[in-house]
């Protein structure tokens, strides 16, 4: 556990660093994520951080927060959800909203690195053990934060610790047929792909009639629906791999479809 929640923390630095360049006017600019700002997403972040200590401290605070997430369910779009949270928390401007959050990032990788990775946390929809759980909170953390560099057009590093996105990528082929009513390939896709560092991953039993393979980024990119798979130089190979990749979703909620070719590019 501490190895996952001192990745999360290194995430968290370098986004913090990047919230401090923004100006008054970049908060508030719509980046081309459902036309969230950054103070929408910051907000979103901080939100489910404080959920997460909630779920780990205090069940019932959970619970309540539950219901009033219950509902935003009947506002029509995502935006309109996204600045219901931002309300919530009662936030004096940007510059308190990148501290609370940033602190309550903190906090929550405090309080989860000394927790057992079995525990079952609760969430929307099943429990999940505490390893996966904030495994998922760094996974939101980076994908979210791609709306911000895009936002920006700012370049950005990638480091190894994308291999915990690639993971829940990988982890969650079934889910993403689940999710959409489909029936779940038994043939799985064979994922190779190669980290920042040069180092390659792989996972599932290597296949030449069906896999997926190239940069780890591109692929994390697709999976989180941060890019279109038209968009990445990842090679994929065989029908299964093929519908997947253009279908691909890690995270929580309902199924959504992947961004159009060049509407989340920065």
């Amino acid at each position: 556990m501490e190895s996952i929640t001192t990745d999360v923390k290194l995430e968290a630095d370098e986004l913090n660093s990047l919230l401090k360049s923004l100006e008054k006017k970049d908060w508030i600019s719509n980046t081309t994520f459902k036309d969230w700002t950054p103070e929408e997403v910051v907000a979103h972040l901080y939100y489910f951080d404080l959920m997460a200590i909630y779920s780990y401290q205090n069940k019932e605070k959970f619970k309540d927060e539950a219901k009033f997430l219950a509902t935003t369910g009947g506002l029509s779009t995502s935006l309109e959800r996204a600045v219901a949270v931002k309300n919530r928390l009662e936030v004096q401007d940007s510059e308190d909203l990148r501290s609370r959050w940033y602190d309550s990032c903190i906090e929550m990788c405090s309080i989860f690195s000394t927790a057992d990775p079995k525990d079952r946390m609760m969430w929307f929809g099943p429990d999940m053990g505490a390893r996966m759980f904030i495994t998922a909170r760094f996974m939101e953390m980076w994908s979210h934060s791609q709306e911000i560099y895009d936002l920006m057009g700012t370049t950005r590093k990638y480091s190894d610790r994308i291999k915990h996105v690639a993971t829940i990528g990988v982890k969650t082929f079934g889910w993403t047929y689940v999710n959409r009513g489909l029936s779940v390939p038994k043939d799985i896709p064979y994922v190779e792909i190669e980290a920042p560092s040069g180092a390659i991953w792989d996972w599932n039993e290597p296949n030449e009639e069906n896999f997926v393979k190239g940069k780890a980024s591109d692929f994390c990119h697709v999976v989180t629906q941060g890019r279109n798979i038209k968009e990445t130089d990842l090679e994929v190979v065989g029908d299964i791999a093929n519908k997947w990749m253009s279908i691909a979703q890690c995270f929580a909620g309902g199924a959504e479809d992947p961004p159009k070719v060049g509407s989340r590019a920065g």
